[in-house]
């Protein structure tokens, strides 16, 4: 489809001045077809990512069109008032850029259609400089207050809004920005979508007791509380917002998804609306020609068979909760009770834990988007010896923790942590939601106890590992991936990790020997390596490959082995600046070993997409294929090197 099938020109550019707090019957016929056009668009373009298997969130940008299209109407009544853009720090909201950008004239309505797709500029985060009109990098969740406070302070004489949630006001940045901004009298106006929904459940139900309002009304703020679907109620308290100085919040109020049958007050309404609901909200809504568009599209497929790996694919982000579940089935209840405490950030279902949840819930803490303080929470629970804390959050959030890690290593706390989403791999979310700096984990110094990091290969590595460290005292990190994983084969064609194989904590595995040298590899890179390899050996170039699932423990016996091979490459998707790589060298040097040394990872912002961000950063086999090659042109002796 070249045109967009909603027509985004019928949009009313109308004005608002906050100086006139009560609408005319006009503005307010004008405000509702906006916010009903900007509703369908949203659908539709979001469920195309449905459509396409790369998601697209689709209830916190629908939600919150209503005060969006004040907002613009405003901007465009009196533009030197504001600084004019639509500041959001509830992370997933991209779409709201998006549709902006598009109504703005700076991005095609038709490119909306590739929402989320691998190459169109259009990740699950806004970017800036990535898409046309859009005007600021959202970030993760909650962060984005504190930066508009910085923004307020350098533009004193404007209002600036800055688009929240009630997941993203559970951040401790929040409460932060909240002081600075009363201290300093800042005219930023908070306008927060309260919906008690986040990903995992009701606010009001794992976090009784806390109110958003009276938070931020302790905090000095003004405070102005609504419903969000009163299109007079809103605009006045927007309005009055403006002209009130200093920090102003406007809590609205509203079920998720509201007139979306199906979703409407949902958990399932944070992501993408399925086709099936879309179709049916679009048809219900007259737009035909949307609808049909949906149904017409076909989900890209990777259709890659990666050499040494099996056709079982499994996430071991989920393995991950059945192998604790399975561990403390063996325990009583009472031990259970005594020694283990799981501490949720609201991403059980993406992280495995709702597995513990469902098996043993007299151990399970459901909480809030409070990443610090529930890992120490864990950290304190673990603190006597015998007690385990159990943590879980994604990956991209492990950089939050770093200070708190500290603490519990010097308080000598036990704690499993399991970072999922690692790496880059299915990352629709792109650059801001990449798991890259996990080796910060291991921040302690030489004298202090071990910290050891761990990246499965597989969902069988995944059970092993757990078997072998789960009760081992002191900090764990276990690492694993938003995407499936297939098993690893040995040269028999069975499974490397499975029959009698048991996990030896700090150990790197040869999973093929090699003549010309090694490459070393973990996690989800591992398989793509492994095919890297089968197919250099049908080429006649005899590499090996080695896994390293304990990331930052150096096996000395390993070491020697590769260390004096001809050629070496590191293959991760973790940052290049901060990964493996950039320690591995160091390490070989250090033992007077020079083999040829490159290493490859994630080095540049994402694509979007799923499985295309590895060719994207040159990781794939492809591009492992050509570095080896490269190596081994520069060390034309290769050949000769004997297997030890």
């Amino acid at each position: 489809m070249n045109t967009f099938p909603i027509d985004l020109g019928a949009y009313q550019r109308i004005t608002l001045n906050a100086s006139n707090t009560t609408l005319t019957d006009e503005q307010r016929a004008s405000l509702k077809a906006n916010i009903q056009l900007c509703r369908d668009a949203i659908v539709f373009f979001t469920a195309t990512g449905a459509a396409r298997g790369v998601g697209g969130h689709t209830g916190g940008p629908y939600d919150t069109v209503p005060e969006v299209v004040i907002m613009d109407a405003l901007f465009r009544g009196d533009a030197d008032k504001y600084v004019p853009i639509f500041f959001d720090e509830a992370g997933h909201r991209a779409a709201t850029q998006y549709l902006m950008s598009a109504l703005n004239s700076d991005l095609p309505a038709e490119r909306l259609m590739e929402y989320r797709a691998a190459h169109s500029h259009l990740p699950g985060h806004p970017e800036l400089g990535l898409t046309p009109g859009v005007k600021f990098s959202s970030g993760r969740l909650g962060h984005m207050w504190p930066y508009v406070n910085g923004m307020a302070i350098a533009n004193p004489s404007k209002v600036l809004f800055c688009l929240g949630s009630d997941g993203s006001q559970q951040e401790g940045n929040d409460a932060e920005a909240a002081r600075l901004s009363v201290a300093q009298k800042l005219n930023v106006k908070l306008i927060i979508d309260d919906n008690d929904v986040t990903i995992a459940g009701h606010p009001s139900k794992y976090l009784p007791g806390c109110s958003i309002a009276k938070t931020l009304a302790g905090h000095g703020l003004t405070v102005l509380e609504g419903d969000g679907e009163n299109i007079d109620d809103l605009y006045q308290r927007i309005c009055t917002a403006v002209n009130t100085d200093g920090p102003v919040a406007v809590i609205n109020h509203r079920p998720m998804c509201p007139g979306i049958v199906g979703l409407e007050g949902s958990t399932h309404g944070h992501d993408v609306v399925s086709v099936k609901v879309a179709v049916d909200y679009l048809e219900s809504r007259g737009r035909q020609a949307a609808a049909d568009h949906l149904k017409g599209i076909k989900a890209p497929k990777n259709d890659a068979v990666f050499l040494g790996s099996g056709d079982k694919w499994n996430a071991n982000r989920n393995v991950f909760g059945d192998a604790v579940v399975a561990i403390m089935g063996r325990m009583s209840e009472a031990e259970r009770i005594e020694k283990i405490r799981v501490i949720d950030s609201d991403l059980e279902g993406s992280c495995g834990l709702i597995k513990i949840h469902n098996a043993y819930p007299e151990v399970f803490i459901s909480s809030g988007i409070m990443e610090r303080g529930n890992f120490s929470a864990a950290a304190g629970f673990g603190m006597e010896k015998g007690k385990q804390g159990i943590f879980g959050t994604f990956s991209a959030f492990l950089e939050m923790c770093i200070s708190e890690i500290t603490m519990a290593r010097l308080n000598h706390s036990n704690v499993l942590s399991h970072f999922s989403h690692s790496g880059i791999d299915d990352m629709a979310d792109n650059t801001c939601h990449f798991g890259l700096n996990n080796m910060f984990a291991d921040n302690g110094l030489d004298d202090g106890y071990a910290t050891n990091l761990y990246f499965p290969a597989d969902p069988l590595q995944m059970k092993a590992c757990l078997e072998t460290i789960f009760f081992n005292p002191g900090l764990r990190f276990v690492f694993s991936t938003r995407s499936k994983v297939p098993t690893i084969l040995n040269i028999q064609g069975q499974d490397y990790f499975g029959g009698d194989y048991k996990f030896v904590s700090g150990k790197d595995e040869v999973i093929r020997e090699g003549t010309q040298g090694y490459i070393v590899s973990f996690g989800e890179a591992l398989y793509r390596a492994l095919d890297a390899v089968e197919r250099l050996k049908q080429e006649g170039i005899d590499v090996g490959l080695i896994n390293k699932p304990t990331l930052n423990v150096i096996d000395e016996e390993m070491m020697v082995k590769i260390g004096n091979s001809p050629m070496v490459l590191i293959v991760e998707s973790y940052n290049r600046k901060t990964g493996l790589g950039s320690r591995f060298g160091s390490w070989l040097l250090e033992r007077g070993l020079t083999p040829k040394y490159a290493h490859i990872a994630t080095h540049k912002e994402g694509c979007g997409g799923l499985w295309e961000q590895f060719p994207h950063q040159g990781i794939d086999p492809a591009g492992i294929m050509t570095n080896v090659k490269d190596l081994l042109k520069a060390n034309p002796d290769a050949s000769a090197f004997p297997v030890l």
